[in-house]
């Protein structure tokens, strides 16, 4: 039972249970990205490319006769395009943390020769 009782403690620890939110919520967000990509943003870029190669899709592009390299490039211009859009999220949360860090900066308090002198002060007044 030790066994069991130390692998509820690691399982439940906040770091695991953080990491398995992360890696629920970065697969759904990557299927959001994988659909804004393959349905809206590469048809846009490439439909006056694949229209001048009468192509309806770019996966149809071949070379010797049967290399399918379109499904190389449609990989690269997906890796691509979400490689931006994370460097612009990132970028704006960067931004947003510096932007905290700056106003959460708390006030300078009275250096230790103002202290010294208020307490000289205070003294000199008491005689």
């Amino acid at each position: 039972m030790g066994m069991l009782s130390e692998f509820k403690a690691f399982a439940m620890k906040g770091n695991v249970v953080d990491l398995a939110i992360g890696v629920i919520i970065g697969g759904a967000f990557g299927k959001i990205i994988s659909s804004l990509i393959e349905d809206v943003i590469t048809p846009l870029l490439l439909k006056p490319a694949l229209a001048a190669a009468n192509l309806s899709k770019i996966e149809e592009l071949t070379i010797f006769g049967g290399v399918k390299y379109g499904m190389f490039i449609s990989a690269v211009i997906n890796f691509v395009i979400i490689a931006f859009v994370l460097f612009i999220i990132i970028k704006g949360i960067n931004a947003a943390k510096k932007k905290e860090a700056v106003v959460e900066a708390p006030p300078a308090g009275p250096t230790q020769e103002q202290l010294l002198a208020e307490i000289r002060d205070l003294l000199k007044n008491r005689n």
